[in-house]
């Protein structure tokens, strides 16, 4: 257990850092598409909070920690669909501290025990929480290095 929580805070300090870096960001440039990418910041911040709901608590049958209509929003295979308020920025930044927190605590609990084993589109076979949770680091550092990649771009 002590390997997955030190796994879950390198998330959290992951998360904690770009928070940091995007915190004088304008709701127009957490909105705004680089050239040559297909998203926006906004959107990898949406997109990390439901692949971890997806991984972590849909793949072992449990409800998420977001509401169906931000699941959907933010999905692998979705993509910015409208601008994004502030407020809405606000509640993504809120729930990106949130849901770790929360799968920290379910962790600990031992609450993932209907785990479904899949393969990610990367090959990766996930067999339980624990793997899910390895795979998720590699995720959001995947994602991180998109969210600093726009950043420079859209300053």
């Amino acid at each position: 257990m002590a390997t997955m929580t030190s796994q879950i805070r390198a998330i959290r300090e992951t998360r904690s850092f770009l928070l940091e870096q995007l915190k004088d960001l304008t709701a127009e440039q957490f909105n705004r598409t680089a050239e040559g990418f297909n998203n926006n910041i906004i959107w990898n911040l949406g997109h990390m909070i439901a692949v971890q709901q997806g991984i972590c608590y849909k793949r072992a049958g449990l409800p998420t920690l977001i509401n169906d209509d931000l699941w959907h929003r933010y999905k692998s295979g979705s993509a910015p669909w409208s601008f994004i308020s502030e407020d809405e920025i606000a509640s993504i930044k809120q729930l990106l501290v949130i849901t770790l927190d929360q799968l920290e605590t379910d962790y600990k609990k031992q609450i993932f025990g209907n785990y479904t084993t899949w393969v990610t589109r990367n090959g990766v076979e996930l067999a339980n929480i624990d793997d899910g949770i390895k795979f998720l680091a590699f995720h959001e550092g995947l994602h991180s290095g998109v969210i600093m990649a726009i950043m420079r771009s859209v300053m």
